[in-house]
């Protein structure tokens, strides 16, 4: 043979070597594994994420052009208030068959990969998105994992990836009246990674920090635990938010809801529960969850407003205040629901267009106090009742809620009487140093020394040295 073959051959074999040697390193990749096992995953909590706020839009109903466009015209507001994450209700086409109302619900989704016309482009939300990062704002949102519309994209070509009953007829979700909507079948695995493939395309696409997910509960655990690895691998400081209280759901996500503690507001604004009712939820918290999980502290979001009434239809006018500063100063992170600032005091329409009117901002003042104060003090920072929380005895256990959050030197005294008459008590515990008011009543923080509250009033104090 010649030596011209034998140079030939040499060349080829070193180039299928460098090929083969190309793909052998390609990093693996989470959406290749066996998406139906069981894994155990460490996720990690952005640290962007561990002192901030969280602002809940419905673009359809913020602006009467119910835009992307619209709605970034508000970022610099929003930034100057304070907010620093965007939760964006669903932002994809809403399906047609069996839609409710003109407009049809957000949670009743015809397509995972396309935004829905109505509030612009992919383009428009890309710009919003980059926007927002630009102010130095995060942004996620809201995933519907659950279900889908009756006309979604999936439900001709892939209908086993649907729970279906005995008759191989698909159903809606189990126990629910959302007869707009087609239940999801999680026991087909190609099902899980179509979705996950979804969730990456909006990560890679639009540089979005993660997702709220709809009724995340009622989805299988393990999906979860894959979906956050294959989107962790994809941009690590991504943000989980789930719509569920189960502790057990925070092996994949970074926050869940804090229902408990918006069911006692409401009842002790009824008069059914008191403060005592507050301390014994503070102690099982602080049993029930790690003093790395992250809890949602609210008042009101956009359920709540829409079935159950706007804060002001089910607290009353004078309490709001005081409850609203409650979910900034626990440990956690507070919810601002789109135009509390202004106040908003009606339910918005779920499936028709009800903008909100943004005119006074009359509470925009207070909510960019507490945001400046949570974002600011070390003594906020511990996510947990177990670090830095300190109740505070008083002569009116039932009435007034006092306790102390510190960090070292720097601490924030919270003194609130949650009752529609004015209190006079004492701090029994002793108080070390000179704390100085922040926002609320003006009080003299001493212990043993007659305080005066007025109803539904309150008063948090700061002490820097």
């Amino acid at each position: 043979m010649s030596k011209i073959f034998f140079k030939r051959l040499s060349f080829n074999v070193i180039v299928f070597g460098l090929v083969l040697s190309f793909f052998s390193c390609k990093p693996h990749s989470a959406l290749d594994e066996n998406l139906m096992e069981t894994i155990e995953y460490k996720k990690s909590t952005p640290e962007w994420a561990k002192k901030s706020n969280i602002y809940e839009v419905n673009i359809r109903q913020f602006t009467p052009e119910g835009t992307f466009k619209a709605f970034q015209n508000h970022l610099p507001r929003l930034k100057k208030m304070g907010v620093e994450i965007l939760w964006l209700m669903p932002i994809h086409p809403i399906g047609e068959k069996n839609r409710k109302g003109k407009l049809g619900s957000y949670y009743s989704i015809s397509n995972y990969q396309a935004v829905n016309p109505e509030f612009g482009s992919l383009d428009d939300f890309k710009s919003l998105v980059a926007e927002a990062h630009r102010l130095d704002m995060h942004v996620i949102i809201d995933w519907v994992a659950n279900h889908t519309s009756w006309d979604n994209v999936w439900i001709n070509e892939h209908a086993d990836w649907y729970t279906q009953d005995s008759l191989g007829n698909i159903i809606v979700p189990a126990g629910t009246d959302w007869d707009d909507t087609a239940d999801l079948n999680y026991d087909n695995p190609n099902l899980r990674k179509a979705m996950i493939e979804s969730m990456l395309f909006w990560v890679k696409n639009a540089d979005i920090d993660g997702f709220r997910c709809d009724v995340a509960g009622m989805i299988p655990l393990d999906f979860w635990m894959h979906a956050r690895k294959v989107i962790d691998q994809e941009k690590s400081d991504c943000f989980f938010l789930a719509e569920a209280s189960e502790p057990e759901l925070h092996k994949a996500f970074d926050m869940t809801y804090n229902w408990q503690l918006k069911d006692i507001v409401n009842n002790i604004a009824k008069g059914k529960n008191d403060v005592n009712d507050l301390i014994k939820h503070f102690e099982n918290e602080s049993k029930l969850f790690n003093k790395d999980d992250l809890r949602m502290q609210f008042i009101t979001n956009h359920d709540e407003n829409t079935w159950s009434g706007s804060e002001y239809e089910r607290l009353g006018t004078d309490p709001v205040d005081a409850f609203t500063v409650l979910t900034y100063t626990l440990p956690g992170m507070a919810l601002t629901y789109n135009g509390q600032e202004e106040p908003l005091t009606k339910r918005l329409r779920f499936f028709d267009k009800d903008t909100i009117v943004f005119k006074n901002y009359a509470r925009n003042e207070l909510i960019t106090k507490l945001n400046k104060l949570k974002s600011r003090s070390k003594a906020l920072t511990s996510l947990s009742y177990k670090e830095g929380f300190l109740g505070l005895r008083n002569s009116e256990p039932k009435s007034i809620l006092s306790f102390i959050r510190k960090k070292r030197k720097k601490a924030v005294a919270c003194v609130f009487n949650f009752t529609p008459k004015e209190q006079k008590f004492i701090i029994k515990d002793e108080i070390a140093g000179e704390f100085l008011p922040y926002v609320g009543e003006d009080i003299q923080f001493v212990s043993n020394k007659e305080i005066t509250l007025k109803a539904w009033s309150y008063s948090v104090l700061v002490k820097e040295k």
